[in-house]
Order: structure tokens, then sequence, then C-alpha cells
């Protein structure tokens, strides 16, 4: 993320000249750029500008993509997440986003039926599908208070008409306050699909002695899922936060506490993955009071301070919880 002050061009500048420094020194070791995205934190005033800029059409507009505002709480006015390797990319990435004249057609139940539409449209168009080769998804709710039982239904229905229930399995998943630039939208989606992968190369993972399984509180996700690819054991831990095996918030009041928590239940899903802590590759952090930043960030650089991580204000689906936490684990 930019470390100067200035405008938003001038932020925009600092950080093409940085992510060429990183991705020249990643070509060196074999690895090329597969994937990005970009927190801003005010998608009316920056979002054109961005995919305007030489940062977006020399860069990120020649990999997949996905731009929210969800303000990074360090302050700038834009960050970026970057994902290289030195493998060929094996996954499909998508950003769906609505149109201003869809958006305007619905609540947020009917924009994420059509959201998800979309995907389910493009998958047939590749023979794929959903209950198979999609392993994660981010959505992202403005006004999240009033418009997340809207989502939840929508989520609901379209999974028992893909055939995902209780009794198969749901989808890793983060569902979490943010925006996209079109305005009169209150519901925008990012699907991650991996065409080749099978059903016996996934494991979904629970934690019971710390969190109840989510279909008990009406939502369908799954906590988390291991996926086996070709000698690395890859894991996506969905938002996570400070809840018990009952599925009560605890800690009310005490974002301190509720990060120790989460960070726990963290851990004993990554035990089921027969992964650590020591295995996580970063971590997004999401606040629901900004006034909180500091607190959160001294408490994760003394405990992990060499992890990555970003923390970003976007509020979570229940007002109780001051603090959400996704990661992404990789163990050999």
């Amino acid at each position: 993320m930019p470390t100067k002050g200035g405008n938003f061009a001038a932020r925009l500048d600092e950080l093409k000249l940085a992510l060429n420094d990183y991705l020249q020194a990643e070509k060196s070791d074999g690895r090329t750029l597969q994937f990005t995205k970009i927190f801003l934190s005010d998608a009316q005033n920056q979002y054109q500008r961005l995919v305007e800029s030489e940062l977006f059409q020399d860069i990120v507009a020649k990999v997949p993509q996905t731009i929210v505002e969800q303000p990074p709480l360090s302050g700038t006015k834009i960050a970026m997440l970057v994902k290289t390797s030195d493998q060929p990319r094996d996954f499909i990435f998508q950003s769906l986003r609505l149109t201003a004249e869809e958006a305007r057609l619905g609540n947020s139940y009917l924009q994420t039926m059509m959201l998800f539409e979309k995907y389910l449209k493009g998958m047939s168009e590749r023979g794929l599908d959903i209950k198979t080769h999609c392993v994660r998804t981010w959505i992202y709710v403005t006004g999240i208070d009033i418009n997340y039982q809207g989502v939840v239904k929508a989520r609901n229905d379209i999974f028992r008409k893909c055939g995902l229930t209780i009794d198969t399995h749901f989808i890793a998943s983060t569902g979490i306050g943010g925006a996209s630039q079109v305005r009169e939208a209150c519901v925008a989606m990012d699907f991650l699909t991996y065409p080749d992968i099978k059903e016996e190369q996934k494991k979904y993972l629970q934690a019971l002695d710390h969190l109840n399984p989510t279909h008990e509180y009406g939502v369908a996700f799954e906590r988390g899922t291991r996926l086996q690819l070709d000698g690395l054991q890859r894991l996506f831990i969905s938002g996570t936060a400070s809840i018990d095996r009952f599925g009560h918030v605890i800690y009310l009041g005490d974002v301190e506490k509720q990060t120790e928590r989460l960070l726990e239940n963290i851990e004993a899903l990554l035990r089921d993955g027969e992964a650590t802590l020591d295995n996580i590759k970063y971590f997004i952090i999401y606040l629901r009071d900004i006034s909180d930043y500091h607190t959160v960030d001294r408490y994760m650089a003394a405990r992990f301070p060499d992890k990555p991580r970003i923390l970003l204000y976007a509020k979570v689906c229940r007002p109780e919880w001051l603090i959400e936490m996704e990661c992404i684990a990789e163990k050999q």
C-alpha cells in the first residue's frame, strides 16, 4: 500500500512503482502475477480514475482482479493484495457486479439472485458446476445490518436449487460490508473456481468444540475448505468471528478478546485440515469500528510479526461482532 500522502493520482503512481519493483523481484525467482484485489476508500470518486490509470492498464488489467470499497484503516486511499506463483494459474477468479439498471430492479435478495445466476450461466457454458468447482465466494453488502438477510435467503434458495445441502456441503465464504462502483447496488460478489478439482480433493473443515455448524443459525457456508492440489494443500478459511460452539457471540464489546477468540477458532479449523497458524500466508481483517484499528494492529503485530495483513473498515454481519478475519494457508 502507498506510504506517502498526497492525492489519489500520487498514490496510484507510488503504488505502480512499488508493484513494478516487487514483480521484477518475483520474476527473477520465476514467479508471475496471477491475481490482484484492490481496496478503495471511496469507490464513487476513485474507481474510474483507477481503471484509467497506468497502474491498472499496464499491470492489473492483465490478470483477474477485484475492486471493492473497503477503506484501508492505515489511512491510505488504496491498497492491493497481489498473488504471484511459479505455477500456471489453475483457478478462475470472477468479480461479478450489477449494472445500475440491473441494481434498480430489486432489493438485496433479488440482486444476490441475479449475481448467482450470472455465475451459474458462465459456469454452465464452461461445463462446470457450482457444487463441484466453486470453492470460495466473497459477498459485499452495503447497509449490511439491513440487507444481509436478503442475501442469506437468496443464497439458501440458490444452493437448494443446485443441490448443496447440509448433507452434501456448502462453500467457504465471507459475507461482509463493502460496496462496488455502482451506487445503486447493495450487493457485489466474487467467485473462486477450480475447473479441475474433484470432490475427493476437498475437505470441509469443522471445529465443533469451538464453532457450531452454520446451518444451525440459518446460513449456508463452510467454515473452511482444504484443497489437495498436486502435493500442495491450500486451506481457505471463511470469515471467522468470536463465536462459541453454540453459535453465541462472546466477549461483547471487547475487540481484543474477540480477536483472541476468533484466532483460536481459526487455529481449530486449521487443525482439522492438518495445518497450523504458521501455515497462514496472510490475514484480511475487517473492523466494524475504525477506533479499534490501533488495538488490533498492535495485537497482530506482536503475535504475528512476519505475517502480511491488512485491516479494513467493513461492518460484520452481526452488530455484536467487532471484528472478523479470513485467511489462506498453504502446506506441502
